[in-house]
């Protein structure tokens, strides 16, 4: 099956914590980071989620958003260190593209945005996602 969903990373389940409806996902990228997925725990019993599964780690272009470094007094779990590797700007929006440990992710971000934090190749940045906008994949 092909998707349109840009970012789709390998990982590894390490835990799974379930509540009454929902459950929260942890997982280590092929690089080393750690990422949270906030799911149904109907979703985490389709899929079979337990420590040990491999996983696809997919997430929208959209719901990735970029920071100069860390983000300290947050809610948002991931915080992935990165370089930007390329930047393809139009009119109103980019695609700012940005290296991390073991794959690659893109961020939509507008225009304005990308200069205002002085974006370019080379640059380190922190994607950042919030767990909810993380969907998981086996098989």
């Amino acid at each position: 099956m092909s998707l349109s969903i840009r970012n789709q990373l390998a990982g590894t389940v390490l835990a799974v914590v379930s509540g009454e409806a929902m459950a929260t996902v942890r997982s280590r990228l092929s690089g080393g980071q750690l990422i949270t997925a906030a799911i149904t725990r109907e979703a985490v019993d389709e899929l079979g989620l337990a420590e040990g599964t491999a996983v696809r780690i997919l997430i929208k272009s959209t719901e990735v958003s970029l920071a100069t470094g860390p983000v300290r007094g947050i809610s948002i779990r991931n915080q992935l260190p990165g370089q930007v590797s390329a930047i393809s700007a139009g009119g109103a929006m980019a695609t700012v593209k940005v290296a991390v440990e073991g794959g690659e992710l893109t961020a939509a971000i507008t225009r304005e945005a990308v200069e205002e934090l002085g974006l370019a190749a080379g640059v380190p940045v922190a994607a950042l996602v919030k767990s909810t906008e993380v969907s998981l994949a086996t098989g």
